[in-house]
């Protein structure tokens, strides 16, 4: 009778041992729900920037969700700072272009007018140099707020669908008389015409295209003395490469990897007027457009710039 007893309060005590541990683990995973879906509504608020701290009650989190609403409010935090501070710099630029623009102009102006007036050969050189100056400052503040821009996501790249004949056209016409000026030539290789309906690529933002494709062509011109620069196109199955390729100085190897670095400027090329911003801006903005840039050049044999564009 007493190992009957023994037996049954043995099995009594099991029974509340397992009844005990499987209402613990029901407890335990409750909890780590709540948990999780506490710790999940606060992602969900982020996301869709609703969070805010006095939605969730500390007394009722864990540490880690305390930690992680704390983090989250930092963050929110942190990127309005960010916000405010960009629209500080976007007034700054602003002010800049307005600020400037109006100056300059009459700068230069007024230098045209010296110009036409009937003034001693000293005189003369004098303000051809204020010209001079007035261009480089013109273009050294218009390349910078136009790089200011872009960082600042004041410029927007926005792709349509559009044929690739209309950009070449536009860029040949624009620097065909500067080339031919210098002495150089400039020849089109485009075998798609604005005809060819199935001819087209995806991300070409028609402005900011026109800008970077111009940048290189630019380049081209600059550094090249004698001989000239193609445009060419060639169609590939998933991509459009418009390659501007010259005659003029090249490119050290060594230095290839850093030419699309801001403000970079090789030391070979120090003499001639830019500040080292060109390439990195027509980087950034096919980037933009999901393409990519490549290049090929050897020292003293000129360069070839492959602009890749995806097509649609």
């Amino acid at each position: 009778m007493i190992a009957l007893n023994i037996n049954l309060l043995i099995a009594v005590t099991a029974c509340i041992v397992v009844i005990g541990s499987v209402i613990t683990v029901l407890l335990y995973r409750h909890h780590m729900e709540k948990t999780f879906n506490n710790l999940n509504n606060m992602l969900d608020n982020v996301l869709e920037d609703t969070f805010r701290e006095e939605f969730f009650d500390e007394s009722r989190l864990s540490a880690l969700e305390c930690k992680l609403a704390h983090y989250l409010l930092a963050e929110r935090v942190s990127a309005e700072n960010i916000a405010a501070e960009r629209n500080k710099i976007k007034e700054f630029i602003t002010d800049i272009s307005h600020q400037t623009k109006t100056p300059i102009s009459n700068i230069l102006l007024y230098g045209e007018l010296l110009k036409e007036s009937n003034l001693d050969e000293e005189s003369m050189k004098s303000v051809e140099a204020m010209t001079g100056q007035a261009q480089k400052l013109n273009f050294l503040i218009t390349s910078l707020v136009k790089l200011s821009r872009l960082e600042t996501g004041m410029i927007t790249v926005r792709p349509e669908k559009q044929n690739v004949w209309t950009l070449t056209q536009t860029i040949y016409n624009q620097y065909k008389p500067i080339a031919e000026q210098k002495g150089l030539y400039i020849k089109l290789d485009c075998p798609y015409n604005n005809t060819e309906q199935n001819f087209y690529m995806a991300g070409y933002d028609e402005k900011w295209t026109l800008e970077a494709v111009g940048n290189i062509v630019d380049n081209a011109v600059k550094y090249t003395e004698s001989g000239g620069i193609t445009i060419s196109v060639k169609r590939f199955e998933m991509f459009c490469c418009i390659e501007i390729s010259d005659t003029g100085i090249g490119i050290a190897e060594e230095e290839q990897a850093q030419i699309f670095s801001r403000f970079y400027r090789s030391q070979s090329v120090s003499w001639k007027p830019g500040i080292g911003i060109g390439l990195y801006l027509a980087r950034e903005i096919i980037e933009a457009e999901n393409g990519y840039i490549k290049l090929q050049s050897k020292l003293g044999k000129g360069s070839a710039f492959g602009i890749y564009l995806a097509r649609h």
